[in-house]
């Protein structure tokens, strides 16, 4: 059935409690509700009319987000005075929007330098700003803004070029309230503008049942090939993910369905987990939604963000290729059943009965191409969806449905909008106090000015952030700290944040966090540090290619038509080649010396050089590596026609 929501009608709207007594939760979830279908029309309304000033919408959207937060976490307390607590700082969290709505023209006219009662609301707003990051995202940002707040106000004890004068609560109020620099800064503007609309699209679109649509697209594509479960759940979780962005997310909505199904043909509870992580995690990376760091990247950049989504096309897949082919190779080393229940029928009677439904997406795609802004593509998305629902009976939805929709997407987004809240604070300050520039230039030092030696430490630092924040805050941190060294020693701007966004996605598959491979871990009941381990042999190619950023940043569609074609082959090859090395399976069993030559083909094929570097080192290197890969295939298949006619034979 697709639609599940309906008939859950009211219960759909009520927030989990095992504390608050009946009437409280019931009053809770109502008010949570409300403020998340007001949230859901003020961003609707913004996106698609505008003039709204940004310093207003922006306050406005997390006066309500950081309110609905409180509201939302409090029913997780025992203690009816803890509960109270948070009670209290839902009506506080209400007060910085509308003050700064009704003082607005007032701030304006004196320059936004603050006065004595700015600077009350200003410390109303960091206490709410600490309570919501601690609860929805965790010690490791609170610690990093007290540090900041330490170093504005106490710069001046420092000696050398890293002290400075020191910032009162006067200015800090003025920067990182009544400007667009702090709390309210582009990072909270990428939340309201892009973050929270397009979660709403997903949201609805998994309401009317585009998500089901996926999932039976690819089992009728993949069905029937030797090991299919596992290859529609690569593809299908690829595909939804690429709607809501979030790799848990993913794992929790389609590994319900494909795991059981892997195992049933004969995954193990390892294997499956491990499949369906690296699949999820491919939704960050995959257009047209990505993550929410992609659209924090467009805004830090300046360019469109149909240039950010086009740029991580060809990058997204190589990922699924290679992921696609390690699941193909490991059903055949376990020789496992085919999906009897998919396949072409399954393909045709889907496009037949359920395609209409894909009609959101084509619109969004289709609007964001012809020079569309993504707000307004995202807007009429939805509309489109709201339009081709009521089609038929099984996927229409009703008013709790829409509600419903809300507040699933405000629940989803309460820790991007907490994490953006404490990078807008922490970048804020950077910036006042001329540190963000200083840092810059010290990582070059450490670097010894050496790009390699930077994107290393690069590399380590997004994964270390990657583990203790959530991806948009460690983006954010980096893009910042990070990005303007690496591109003072070359690096092209895009191919610099593409770096660092791929380093700060790692940490969904790899130990000791790796939320995505334990969430599946706990559907498939496998060990969930072998599950992480698994599946991030099976999503290697995440590690791998931010380097080709660099070398080859044709990857990107960065560059001429030659290079861009030249780039995308040497980038294809390789990802083959790595992904049967790592694999140890084509048809049988490679030695290790066999599986050794794989991956050292794909090293030659990707020789870090430009792609259209001519010189006789580089071309002699790479032709070596397509020549290696050449045989090995041949050689492969031609073990495969002897063992076939041996059988015939016998």
């Amino acid at each position: 059935m697709l639609n599940s929501g309906s008939s859950n009608g009211f219960q759909s709207l009520l927030l989990e409690s095992k504390f608050a007594g009946g009437k409280e939760r019931l009053a809770v979830s109502l008010l949570f509700s409300v403020i998340a279908a007001g949230i859901a029309g003020l961003v609707l309304y913004g996106a698609y009319y505008g003039g709204i000033t940004a310093l207003l919408l922006r306050s406005s959207f997390f006066s309500l987000v950081a309110a609905a937060a409180m509201l939302f976490y409090a029913l997780r307390y025992k203690s009816v005075v803890g509960r109270g607590v948070f009670y209290l700082l839902a009506l506080l969290a209400l007060i910085p929007g509308p003050y700064l709505w009704h003082h607005y023209i007032d701030i304006v006219m004196r320059g936004a330098m603050s006065v004595e009662q700015d600077r009350f609301i200003f410390i109303a707003l960091i206490v709410v700003v600490f309570a919501f990051v601690r609860i929805a995202v965790g010690r490791a940002l609170i610690i990093l803004i007290v540090l900041a707040f330490l170093y504005a106000y106490f710069g001046y004890l420092i000696p050398g070029k890293y002290g400075h004068s020191g910032y009162d609560i006067s200015r800090l109020t003025s920067t990182l309230m009544l400007s667009t620099e702090g709390v309210y800064g582009v990072p909270m503007g990428v939340a309201v503008e892009y973050i929270f609309l397009f979660g709403l699209f997903g949201a609805i679109l998994t309401k009317i049942g585009t998500g089901e649509v996926f999932v039976d697209l690819a089992r009728g594509l993949t069905g029937r090939v030797q090991g299919g479960p596992g290859l529609s759940a690569a593809l299908s979780s690829a595909l939804l993910g690429s709607l809501n962005g979030s790799a848990v997310a993913n794992v929790v909505t389609t590994g319900t369905f494909t795991i059981p199904l892997m195992k049933r043909v004969g995954y193990s509870a390892k294997l499956a987990g491990a499949i369906e992580a690296a699949a999820s995690s491919a939704g960050q990376i995959m257009p047209p939604v990505m993550g929410a760091a992609a659209f924090l990247m467009a805004e830090m950049i300046g360019i469109p963000y149909a240039e950010v989504a086009m740029a991580a096309l060809v990058p997204a897949l190589l990922y699924i290729l290679a992921l696609m082919i390690s699941v193909r190779l490991e059903a055949g080393r376990l020789n496992l059943a085919r999906d009897t229940e998919a396949g072409l029928q399954l393909l045709l009677r889907t496009l037949r009965t359920k395609s209409y439904l894909l009609l959101p997406l084509v619109v969004l795609i289709g609007l964001m191409i012809s020079g569309k802004s993504p707000t307004q593509a995202a807007v009429m998305g939805i509309l489109a969806g709201l339009l081709v629902c009521p089609w038929k009976k099984a996927t229409r939805i009703n008013v709790f449905d829409l509600i419903s929709a809300c507040k699933e997407t405000l629940s989803s987004t309460l820790p991007i909008v907490a994490a953006v809240a404490a990078a807008g604070v922490i970048i804020g300050i950077l910036n006042l106090t001329g540190m963000g520039l200083m840092l810059s230039g010290l990582i070059i030092e450490l670097g010894d000015g050496n790009l390699w030696a930077v994107l290393l430490l690069t590399a380590l630092a997004s994964f270390v952030l990657g583990m203790g924040l959530p991806t948009s805050a460690a983006y954010l941190l980096l893009a910042v700290l990070v990005a303007p060294a690496m591109t003072q020693l070359g690096m092209e701007t895009l191919s610099a944040h593409m770096f660092i966004f791929y380093f700060g996605l790692v940490s969904a598959i790899t130990p000791p966090v790796a939320l995505a491979a334990y969430a599946a871990a706990t559907i498939s009941g496998a060990e969930p540090n072998e599950t992480a381990v698994e599946s991030m042999r099976l999503g290697f190619v995440k590690l791998l290619v931010p380097f080709l950023f660099v070398t080859m940043p044709g990857v990107l569609l960065i560059g001429s038509n030659a290079s861009v074609i030249a780039a995308i082959t040497f980038a294809a090859l390789a990802t083959i080649s790595m992904s049967i090395g790592f694999s140890g399976w084509l048809r049988e069993n490679l030695s290790w010396l066999t599986r050794l030559l794989y991956i050292v083909s794909a090293i030659l094929i990707a020789w870090p050089a430009a792609a259209t570097d001519m010189s006789i080192v580089v071309v002699s290197t790479r032709v070596i590596g397509i020549v290696l890969l050449a045989v090995l295939l041949f050689k492969a298949s031609v073990q495969i026609s002897s063992n076939a006619l041996r059988v015939d034979s016998q």
